[in-house]
């Protein structure tokens, strides 16, 4: 079965799009007739409109959003992909790093969905995403200020799905597995990326782009749900007739 999406006339902010998953799914949007915006602090492909926007400021994110409003008249889904991933054992976690992971993981989700859910309601449609990670429930060495960011972002966008149900606007949270980005080679070097290849697999961005239409799309009627991708495909090819 094929599957096409038709975004004409609609648009998507995407935080922190200027590479991998959300780079891809900007990509995707502006191709299937629809209006990628991207909010990150790099620049995204080329074609891709960019606001420079660094998500754990509240008031410039409040700006941006004002800004597409202005220019548009309409944002039809949010994608907050926004995240950094330093590594650090817990007993040598030290408080700026550990800020500044939260501020943008989880406040740069927050103050994107304060500033442009409102817009949703008003129209009683709209579709937001946020990313968790299987690091949420398991923890991982290292990688603790990340892990419970992602952790949060599950209470916080199941929270904000219930509050906001009843306004016909969706909120999900994707799990995406492991990704072949620039962010994950940096901090899954050496024998971690080993273990991620020999084990579940890495998949590449572009792997996570259908998921993501759908979501944003009105054929994916649910809310408060997140999607798991658990393995990459190659993984699976032996079972495959």
């Amino acid at each position: 079965m094929k599957v096409t999406f038709n975004a004409t006339g609609e648009v998507v902010v995407i935080t922190g799009g200027a590479q991998g998953i959300g780079a891809a799914l900007a990509v995707a949007v502006n191709a299937a007739g629809g209006t990628a915006v991207v909010f990150d602090v790099a620049s995204p492909p080329a074609g891709v409109e960019h606001l420079k926007v660094d998500v754990a400021d509240r008031s410039v994110v409040e700006d941006a959003v004002a800004d597409v409003i202005e220019q548009y008249g309409r944002i039809d889904g949010l994608v907050a992909g926004a995240a950094v991933q330093p590594r650090s054992p817990v007993l040598e976690l030290d408080a700026a790093s550990w800020t500044r992971t939260l501020q943008v993981n989880l406040d740069g989700v927050v103050w994107a969905c304060q500033a442009v859910v409102p817009h949703m309601v008003a129209r009683r449609s709209g579709s937001v995403v946020v990313f968790t990670s299987g690091m949420a429930s398991t923890g991982f060495p290292g990688a603790a200020a990340y892990a419970a960011s992602k952790a949060a972002l599950v209470a916080f966008a199941k929270t904000l799905a219930a509050e906001v149900a009843g306004e016909r606007v969706r909120v999900n949270v994707v799990a995406p597995g492991v990704i072949d980005t620039e962010q994950f080679r940096g901090a899954n070097a050496g024998t971690d990326r080993a273990h991620w290849e020999d084990t579940i697999g890495i998949g590449d961005p572009e792997d996570v782009v259908g998921p993501l239409l759908f979501l944003l799309s009105d054929a994916a009627a649910m809310t408060g749900s997140t999607l798991t991708r658990e393995r990459a495909f190659a993984k699976l090819t032996s079972f495959v007739e």
